[in-house]
């Protein structure tokens, strides 16, 4: 009898365990934070529901920034036709060139979502997987089949359910170089050119004027459907399956690229050949 209560009690608890959770779940599923970005280019806005739960240090890095002021009076840097609009990285201060911003420490890499149109998305250092810090760019296009697969996967935290029009005509205005720089959108009339450039002011530029919280409530992406990225990370280290040497291990990802030389190169390179050995005599054993 008393074994015969003790498992009809323990069903009990574990099925009250299992309710409790799975609407654990549910909510934070739901939760979500929308912010808006406000340029000088509109007197409207752009919003973007970001994905709290599921991008959870990209999101908290981009409100990190915001929190600090970061963005406020930055200038959209970056513009190339039928890709992205990049911006987050650069302010103007009365003259060329533009003031590159202090980023704080790197973020991980969480490439959950597909690079597709709308979406907001970390830029990264090339061929540096984990190296996001402050800029982020817009997807003007779906873009999955190269920003999914490429570095290891960009990391998409967010999604614009209002003012992509804003990104677009970003995107179509007169794009200049200037110090390394390559695709800033300017606002000049029609008869002016990058030469007339030299000298620009502030109303040249698109200026970001402020990126503020509007609401932090949960259940704010409910009618989202973001899609997946094509390139899955299964061991969720941050570095997508075919560009991960150990894509079941998250303690660990090998790349060439981020493979450092010592002194004489020797050690490194004897190391990468070891591990070509290894993983070539596996193969051989394991047919």
């Amino acid at each position: 009898m008393f074994k015969q209560i003790t498992k009809k009690n323990t069903r009990t608890v574990l099925s009250l365990i299992s309710i409790a959770t799975a609407s654990l779940v549910f909510t934070n599923a739901a939760n979500a934070t929308i912010v808006e970005i406000k340029t000088s280019l509109s007197a409207d806005t752009i919003k973007v529901n970001l994905f709290d739960t599921t991008t959870p240090e990209t999101v908290a890095n981009f409100l990190n920034y915001i929190d600090e002021g970061l963005y406020t009076n930055s200038v959209v840097h970056r513009a190339v036709a039928d890709f992205i609009v990049q911006g987050g990285g650069f302010t103007f201060n009365g003259e060329w060139p533009l003031t590159a911003l202090s980023p704080n420490a790197t973020v991980k890499n969480e490439p959950v979502y597909s690079n597709v149109k709308g979406t907001i998305a970390m830029a990264k250092n090339g061929s540096s997987v984990h190296s996001a810090t402050n800029q982020w760019f817009f997807n003007l296009k779906d873009n999955s089949n190269n920003l999914d697969r490429q570095n290891g996967g960009f990391t998409v935290f967010g999604q614009v359910i209002a003012g992509m029009d804003i990104v677009e005509k970003v995107a179509q205005l007169k794009l200049c170089d200037s110090s390394g720089l390559k695709g800033i959108p300017m606002v000049m009339e029609t008869s002016q050119k990058c030469v007339d450039m030299s000298a620009p002011g502030i109303e040249n530029f698109v200026v970001i004027e402020h990126v503020t919280i509007i609401d932090s409530s949960s259940v704010t992406d409910s009618d989202l459907f973001p899609l997946k990225s094509i390139e899955p990370d299964s061991d969720g280290d941050g570095v997508i399956d075919i560009a991960d040497t150990f894509p079941s291990d998250p303690n660990k990802y090998l790349k060439e690229a981020d493979v450092k030389e010592d002194s004489g190169g020797s050690i490194t390179w004897f190391a990468l050949v070891m591990l070509g050995l290894v993983t070539a005599r596996k193969r051989l054993f394991t047919k």
